[in-house]
């Protein structure tokens, strides 16, 4: 039997309206600052494709920074605009799970 394709059911702030949260199709959630968010963008601007090293200093992200508009990329990804005008970034959603965990272990 083939595994569900990892889908969000719910895309929105969280109970405080401080974060982005994320609920997702297998019964698992995600939480992020939207600072985060910014910061871990996968798009060629703000991470080197040939390396992988992360261009984006984040000395240049506002700490106030939020998000203006959150659309969905096919049935694959959500793309973020922000404030700060930056739109390009297309984060899939196995890429926004498994960043939601790796920042829940890190605040651990």
């Amino acid at each position: 039997m083939n595994k569900p394709t990892l889908q969000p059911v719910y895309v929105g702030p969280d109970d405080s309206g401080a974060r982005l949260h994320i609920s997702w199709n297998d019964g698992t959630s995600s939480e992020f600052s939207p600072w985060d968010v910014r910061y871990y963008c996968p798009c060629a601007g703000c991470v080197d494709e040939m390396t992988g090293k992360r261009l984006l200093r984040p000395e240049n992200i506002p700490t106030d920074i939020s998000l203006t508009a959150i659309q969905y990329v096919g049935r694959y990804a959500l793309q973020f605009t922000w404030d700060d005008g930056h739109d390009t970034g297309y984060f899939t959603y196995t890429y926004l799970q498994e960043l939601g965990r790796r920042l829940e272990d890190d605040e651990a």
